[in-house]
């Protein structure tokens, strides 16, 4: 049983007008399906699946008509203006059942000074068990050098866990800073090249008088 318990209720009633009146009553219209099973239709209470997505690969205990079903969620439809849940597709899986998901990355540690570390990478994909998702890959740049580069091959994964994503697929790229003084130049040079010319203050305008009386 995983930490995330959610009680859902079979749901009878589909299309638009169903989904709208669900929300209405802050409850999420949902799916559940997977190892050949039939779609289950179901709803979920609106403020504890909320909380509950807000952790990414969350594993969940999905209680139906007293049943205990774990399940990951494979689509999670949000209103682009609110802060709401339209809909929620869950997969079905087992205990010790190994599945394929993205990881999100996270870079830790402070690099040598004058560089700027770029996250090339968001997520990672690994295939681990059911059970055992880590919520996040940490990368490590603690005293890192210009030119350190970390492939996803180099990441430390977690025991039991694989790597699905290219090995050689940069992760984290570590660069020399620009300067201020180099960023200018660079576009003042990129200026030059397309043409672009700054007028200068003229003479005239910058030793100009107030008119007598509008001093």
């Amino acid at each position: 049983m995983s930490d995330l318990t959610l009680n859902a209720e079979p749901r009878t009633e589909f299309g638009k007008g169903a989904a709208r009146k669900i929300r209405r009553a802050h409850q999420i219209p949902a799916v559940m399906y997977g190892h050949g099973t039939a779609p289950v239709h179901i709803t979920l209470p609106g403020h504890e699946t909320m909380l509950a997505l807000k952790h990414s690969n969350a594993l969940l205990t999905i209680v139906l008509e007293g049943k205990e079903q774990l399940a990951l969620a494979k689509d999670v439809q949000r209103d682009p203006i609110k802060p709401v849940i339209e809909h929620v597709d869950l997969v079905v899986v087992r205990a010790g059942e190994k599945v394929k998901v993205d990881v999100p990355v996270h870079v830790v540690g402070e690099a040598a000074p004058d560089t700027l570390v770029a996250l090339d990478l968001q997520t990672i994909e690994v295939e681990v068990a059911a059970t055992a998702i880590p919520e996040l890959l940490e990368v490590s740049v603690e005293g890192a050098e210009a030119g350190t580069q970390v492939l996803a091959g180099g990441v430390t994964l977690p025991a039991g866990a694989t790597l699905v994503t290219d090995p050689e697929a940069l992760v984290v790229n570590v660069t020399t800073a620009i300067s201020s003084e180099a960023l200018e130049a660079e576009l003042a040079e990129a200026e030059a090249e397309a043409g672009i010319e700054h007028e200068a203050p003229s003479a005239s305008a910058e030793g100009a008088e107030a008119p007598a009386g509008q001093e």
